[in-house]
């Protein structure tokens, strides 16, 4: 073979080579995994409270690449009376967690001492207030929802609905957190049974009763279902939730059934009107997804810094899970008109132009909470310590 062949065959191979190297898929590597845990004080697909902060954790495994999310189910004294956070936290730390996220305020008080033992993760205890009050480790954070604003929007879509003029709201426990959504609840029923109802507000009964714990626990709490079927027979149309889970909605739904004009507002999580729609007036949620990324991967690339987050709604976009942290779902059981006096609410509220906590405004003992046409501050109302006046239920 000559000399020129030679060449010129070597180069074509080189060619080829070349093209086919070209061709080839790219080598990446794999993302460095980021680990992170989620305790949950109930069932992860409770449909309510924590439902809703694991699909806020599978949001941070879908948009943070290399993402882990361990997961702790149901840790309360009924459950699992053997288990404890710290020993929980700590198992998690084994498996590589740098993140862990203590979702109940019944963590709050084991979660300070978690943080000081396990110095070199960051911890965050949803609904508490260590770092307010100054009490929390540089490792510890604060993330909570501003529930309040969408509970008001719960409360006014009660009163639009009422019949009777006559409210039930299941609560859990008693403490600063409920009693501030059960007042926020009533005092959007107020405000719209009076300006588009056009009835007196102090005409509505707006009535709290306790069950004990954040879901049913028997032979401890009151049992949700009784209390709510107790609600109807005495009159009351509209059951409102403060719970976890879902026997508001499901009693209400089983009495819609058989005849009767009831209605009902479940909560925590944005699916919960399927368990009974038609009679679903809509859902205060929480939306986790977006704080919970944020939180992830600031820790993961070391610029998290220690903050109280009392995270609002995105006006512009209540139902847009990649934006607002609390939100609000329409339910089929609203009318038209229900609808657009709601809507008006809504933006009133969004604006600035409504303003719930605002005076006169009293506490059950009488004493003056709010003078005329003052509002109240963010820390008054974070540590209420009274329900409003004209609240039936008790307060401590």
């Amino acid at each position: 073979m000559s000399t020129r062949r030679v060449w010129a065959l070597c180069s074509a191979v080189m060619i080829l080579a070349l093209a086919l190297a070209a061709c080839a898929p790219a080598t990446t590597e794999a993302p460095e995994e980021f680990a992170f845990g989620l305790v949950l004080v109930g069932p992860k697909n409770d449909h309510g409270w924590s439902q809703a902060h694991f699909e806020g954790g599978q949001y941070v495994e879908q948009n943070l690449s290399g993402a882990r999310m361990i997961v702790f189910e149901s840790l309360n004294p009924a459950d699992k009376p053997e288990a404890t956070l710290e020993g929980v936290v700590a198992d998690m730390v084994a498996q590589g967690a740098k993140l862990v996220i203590t979702t109940s305020d019944e963590f709050e008080e084991d979660t300070l001492g978690v943080a000081e033992n396990h110095p070199d993760i960051t911890v965050i205890n949803v609904s508490g207030d260590d770092v307010l009050t100054g009490e929390a480790p540089a490792n510890e954070g604060n993330i909570m929802g501003r529930m309040e604003d969408m509970k008001a929007i719960a409360g006014c879509a009660a009163a639009l609905a009422s019949q009777t003029g006559k409210i039930a709201y299941l609560g859990p426990l008693i403490n600063f957190e409920t009693r501030r959504l059960a007042a926020s609840a009533y005092l959007g029923a107020r405000y719209c049974y009076e300006n588009y109802r056009g009835m007196s507000p102090d005409d509505l009964e707006f009535t709290v009763t306790w069950i004990g714990f954040w879901f049913n626990i028997p032979g401890v709490t009151l049992d949700p279902t009784e209390v709510s079927t107790k609600f109807i027979d005495d009159g009351n149309d509209v059951i409102m939730s403060g719970i976890d889970t879902t026997e508001g909605i499901a009693v209400a739904g089983q009495r819609a059934a058989q005849g009767e004009a009831v209605w009902a507002v479940p909560y925590d999580f944005a699916g919960a009107c399927d368990q009974a729609p038609s009679i679903c007036l809509g859902v205060p949620y929480f939306n986790w997804g977006p704080a919970y990324l944020e939180t992830a991967r600031a820790v993961r690339d070391g610029t998290w810094k220690q903050a109280w987050d009392w995270n609002g709604a995105d006006w512009s976009a209540l139902n847009d899970k990649s934006k607002t942290h609390v939100g609000w779902v329409d339910g089929p059981g609203l009318t038209a008109e229900m609808k657009t006096n709601l809507d008006e609410f809504i933006a009133g509220l969004g604006s600035g132009d409504i303003v719930v906590w605002k005076g006169p405004l009293n506490l059950q003992d009488g004493s003056a909470f709010l003078a005329d046409g003052q509002e109240a501050t963010d820390e008054e109302i974070w540590y209420l310590d009274q329900l409003p006046e004209g609240m039936q239920g008790p307060s401590k």
